[in-house]
């Protein structure tokens, strides 16, 4: 199944910038590590914000929903800007009383989906 109202996803650029692209972020750095070596950085991070968009067109995997919303999980292939493929899993929430998804994270994916 689709992640309902895919095409009006909501990514913030702080979560990009400043979290999956931050250096010195607690959590984020080590997540930094891995989009650095794809080929993004702090200074192309739109670019990683597009790559994450795209993943929205694969199936959707319904986790918890939790008392903020129904999480959701996405497994896709994103091509670096390195030219480096690697597979991520993005995680997506739909706040209670709100239609859009709205992103959470990435990270690597520990295994390839097609």
């Amino acid at each position: 199944m689709k992640i309902p109202n895919a095409e009006n996803a909501i990514i913030h650029s702080e979560k990009i910038r400043d979290y999956l692209l931050s250096l010195s972020h607690p959590v984020g750095r080590f997540k930094a590590v891995f989009f650095y070596s794809l080929g993004y950085s702090s200074d192309n991070w739109q670019q990683l914000s597009i790559a994450i968009r795209s993943t929205l067109q694969n199936d959707a995997i319904k986790k918890e929903k939790t008392e903020f919303g129904q999480k959701y999980e996405i497994n896709g292939k994103i091509v670096g800007l390195s030219k480096k493929v690697a597979y991520i899993t993005t995680v997506w929430i739909i706040l209670k009383d709100e239609e859009n998804p709205r992103f959470i994270t990435a990270y690597p994916g520990g295994k390839k989906w097609d």
